[in-house]
């Protein structure tokens, strides 16, 4: 099989100083593990200059779009990694699916607004992307073989030599403070009913999410470099728009990862507040660790994916080896669990997707009666929300995040989401303070940047 070349280069542990010089560059992508202050993701990769960029058209079916995907990866051609360098990535595809692309995997109703009219997914065909490994600090140029030498050479120029000084990007600048969509007693209201539904053996748990907006003028590149100051995580990503926007995700949960035929998945459920007295926030955690309801809410989750991966796995082969494990982050503490299994021979990372997208923790119980209830009780469409940012390469390996934490930037307006999962015994005033806990440290953030 035909072997990637690679080119060292300076490791660099914050990737802006290489993403920099592709920061313009048409279908800029950053995947983004949040070193040096985050410390569980690995790789940081970026790219630009797809060959190629895949949109579902308004009518595909997820089947067909994920058979173009799998098309475009047939078409860049096999390659592998050089037998001394590990590497996520080899070539292949980098973008989102967002929510929304749920819709083209099950049938829903179309109550939702669709405001921001953000394509259902958006993948680049790259033939070469900047790797770097936080573990071995390496920084490396990858380029799959079948991308021309004239490229390599203007590649390897483009971050091995001094180039001229690139002029500041322009100020991120805030018009107005973030505006909730709904006001906290019609969060109540929606979160009554679904309690009702529970109560009715309709659903067991459904996740409610609110939205905050403001307009903005300036570099979201800018807005991102600030979010990741505050809010470092291994999960985090920025992926350029066309005509200015971008997605920016400071995400700390992974959906679904596959490499060398093994599968995992780690959902979030449950959460409590950082805070800046050491007992106090040790009483937080210990206190989300001993809660009966959050450790129910996971293990309802945990079922689900168990369900989804057996969809695509080997029989027998899921596992759930880690349950209910704390994970601290600069807003929040989490109780994460990890359900692994063994991908059947008979399938890809595009029929395991399929198989369980979008992810259960942001879903809820059972998953599609709790899509319903999603579309019928938030006002507008959750477009990135609750999707997942993610690479596949050329040898099947793949890494995706689930993107909470995420911001949407998009004709002049960033949008940003908070959720969490109601079961029947949730206490509405605690969980609408929830919502707005977990993303509270990105809208304060961006706040600094208001008049």
């Amino acid at each position: 099989m035909p072997t990637c070349l690679v080119l060292p280069l300076p490791y660099q542990a914050d990737p802006s100083h290489y993403f920099s010089s592709i920061l313009d560059a048409p279908g800029a992508v950053l995947l983004d593990a949040g070193r040096p202050t985050a410390q569980r993701g690995r790789y940081d990769l970026m790219s630009a200059w797809p060959l190629a960029e895949l949109l579902p058209t308004p009518d595909e079916t997820a089947e067909a779009f994920l058979q173009r995907l799998r098309q475009s990866l047939n078409a860049l051609g096999k390659a592998e990694a050089p037998a001394d360098t590990p590497l996520p990535f080899v070539g292949g595809l980098i973008g989102y699916l967002s929510y929304d692309f749920g819709r083209r995997l099950e049938h829903l109703p179309s109550e939702a607004f669709d405001d921001l009219d953000l394509a259902d997914a958006r993948f680049g065909v790259y033939a070469w992307a900047l790797v770097t490994d936080h573990q071995q600090q390496r920084s490396q140029l990858v380029f799959h073989p079948n991308l021309p030498a004239a490229e390599h050479q203007r590649l390897s120029l483009l971050f091995t030599q001094p180039s001229a000084p690139t002029p500041e990007p322009q100020p991120f600048k805030l018009l107005q403070r973030f505006q909730h969509d709904i006001t906290e007693e019609q969060y109540l209201q929606r979160l009554a009913r679904i309690q009702a539904y529970i109560q009715a053996g309709d659903c067991y748990q459904v996740n409610l999410t609110q939205r905050f907006r403001a307009n903005y003028q300036g570099s979201t590149w800018t807005a991102y470099q600030a979010l990741r100051a505050a809010c470092p995580t291994p999960f985090s990503g920025y992926q350029t728009l066309p005509n200015g926007g971008a997605i920016i995700s400071l995400s700390p949960e992974r959906f679904l990862r596959l490499s060398e035929g093994q599968v995992e998945t780690r959902p979030i459920k449950g959460t409590r507040p950082r805070h800046t007295d050491p007992q106090q926030d040790q009483a937080e955690a210990d206190a989300l660790l001993d809660s009966s309801k959050d450790r129910a809410e996971n293990l309802m989750i945990v079922d689900l994916l168990r369900n989804d991966l057996g969809r695509s796995c080997k029989v027998g082969s899921v596992r759930v080896p880690e349950l209910f494990a704390l994970e601290s982050y600069p807003n929040v503490h989490h109780l994460v669990s990890a359900v692994t299994g063994e991908l059947a021979p008979d399938k890809d990372a595009l029929d395991l997707i399929a198989g369980s997208f979008p992810g259960g923790s942001i879903t809820g119980a059972p998953k599609i009666r709790a899509m319903q209830i999603i579309d019928e009780l938030e006002p507008t469409r959750r477009a990135l929300y609750c999707g997942s940012l993610l690479y596949l390469d050329v040898r099947g390996e793949m890494d995706s995040s689930i993107a909470i934490r995420s911001l949407l930037a998009k004709d002049g307006q960033i949008s940003c989401w908070g959720g969490g999962g109601i079961v029947a015994d949730s206490d509405g005033h605690a969980e609408y303070q929830e919502s707005i806990t977990k993303v509270k440290v990105l809208l304060q953030t961006l706040e600094r940047f208001c008049d």
